[in-house]
């Protein structure tokens, strides 16, 4: 016979409760958006246009950030597009609003990322470029002098940027790739989630040694089961180390359609559902729109936001009593501009009630030809099948939940 060695307490149930319990993580400011801390999971995205194209860049992040992205991204290749950048932040100001910019500073990066640090919130670097490394056909290791001299050169590289960055109150983003690791930590950890998560752990250091903490670490990998391992090992050595920085979680490079979106859930969602993750962008190979509406999905299915109705619809069967893919689509078209509600349509009595028990509102068949609204798990009223929709929409109106599109 089993046993149980303690008693089930109070805090056990909270494990059990169906909420996520997000890691705890510093607020880190981004312009007037904050990440971690108790703040909601914020939604960044990048633009795809020459950030040399000033009224295109404009244009482009104007669109992002007027459908819910909150955090724009801006690549700066050269000392010119940092120029650029600063053009971008005052026309953003001038003709829409402030929008919260991010470089993303890449190849010998130090004068790039001194100039656009004065024009952006953040400035996203990559560890295993930010320095160069000129290979050698012929290396078969590094000794600890060669790894401890190139360590030096980055510390001298990185520190007028962190001190830039730290006297502005402005944020850096450590964003190690997988595809990029810097050779010496490949010789040294192999092709690894080691080898990234110590990358990381060496700018971070060289930050906190010039107290510098408005960090966000990010660990970015084509492969899902690579980016999990890799982040999960973040979030242990910080622990271990006392770090509390915000994690800004994708799949890099996850391609286009449903696989990319497949691929970029399994990743995200699975952090998510853990408590990891303070940030997200999801990486497809499409127009930067089509990855807002994905973000907001996988927020909204783990409940960490709420920013559209809560469709809950049951598959169907022999004992449903009308179209339910037809009345669904009806149901999401008329209500799909409201937030914040559950609606439930069930095809039959047997999936009703107590499958939609969490529901605001149900829509349920209940026998052939009329539909019985339901408000939580009261039954309201029955209605013909043809007047369904409009009764549904007069019963969240009398609620007065309702808003016009």
């Amino acid at each position: 016979m089993q046993t149980i060695d303690k008693p089930i307490t109070n805090s056990d149930h909270n494990l059990f409760d169906g909420s996520i319990h997000r890691r705890k993580t510093r607020p880190v400011k981004i312009g007037n958006v904050t990440i971690g801390g108790n703040n909601p999971v914020v939604v960044q995205s990048m633009i795809n246009e020459d950030t040399l194209d000033v009224d295109a860049s404009v244009a482009a992040i104007r669109r992002l950030h007027e459908i819910g992205c909150e955090i724009v991204r801006v690549t700066v290749p050269s000392l010119a597009h940092a120029k650029a950048v600063g053009e971008i932040k005052a026309k953003l100001e001038q003709t829409y609003q402030p929008v919260p910019l991010v470089a993303d500073v890449h190849h010998n990066g130090m004068k790039i990322a001194l100039e656009v640090a004065k024009h952006v919130d953040k400035v996203r670097i990559n560890p295993g470029l930010y320095v160069f490394e000129k290979p050698k056909n012929d290396r078969i290791e590094y000794s600890d002098t060669e790894f401890n001299d190139i360590g030096d050169k980055i510390r001298e590289t990185l520190e007028p940027l962190v001190i830039s960055l730290r006297d502005q109150g402005k944020a850096m983003r450590i964003g190690v790739n997988h595809g990029s690791l810097a050779e010496r930590m490949l010789f040294t950890y192999g092709d690894t989630p080691q080898g990234m998560v110590e990358s990381a752990i060496e700018f971070i250091k060289i930050c906190e040694s010039l107290d510098f903490r408005n960090l966000i670490i990010s660990m970015k990998a084509s492969r899902v089961a690579v980016m999990l391992s890799a982040y999960r090992l973040m979030v242990k050595r910080m622990d271990e180390l006392g770090m509390d920085y915000p994690l800004h979680l994708g799949v890099t490079e996850a391609g286009d359609g449903e696989y990319g979106r497949i691929k970029s859930t399994a990743g995200i969602g699975t952090l998510l559902a853990d408590g990891i993750g303070d940030t997200i962008r999801v990486s497809l190979t499409e127009a930067p729109e089509k990855e807002i509406p994905v973000c907001y999905s996988i927020l909204q299915a783990l409940g960490l936001r709420k920013t559209m109705v809560e469709y809950v619809a049951c598959p169907s069967c022999g004992r449903t009593l009308f179209n339910l893919e037809e009345v669904l689509h009806k149901v999401r078209e008329a209500t799909k501009h409201l937030t914040g509600l559950d609606i439930a349509v069930m095809g039959c009595i047997v999936n009703g009630p107590g499958e939609m028990a969490d529901a605001d509102y149900g829509y349920v068949g209940k026998q052939p030809g009329f539909i019985s609204l339901y408000r939580g798990k009261e039954e309201i009223k029955k209605v013909p099948e043809t007047e369904g929709v409009t009764e549904l929409i007069n019963l969240i109106k009398a609620d007065g939940r309702w808003v016009e599109p």
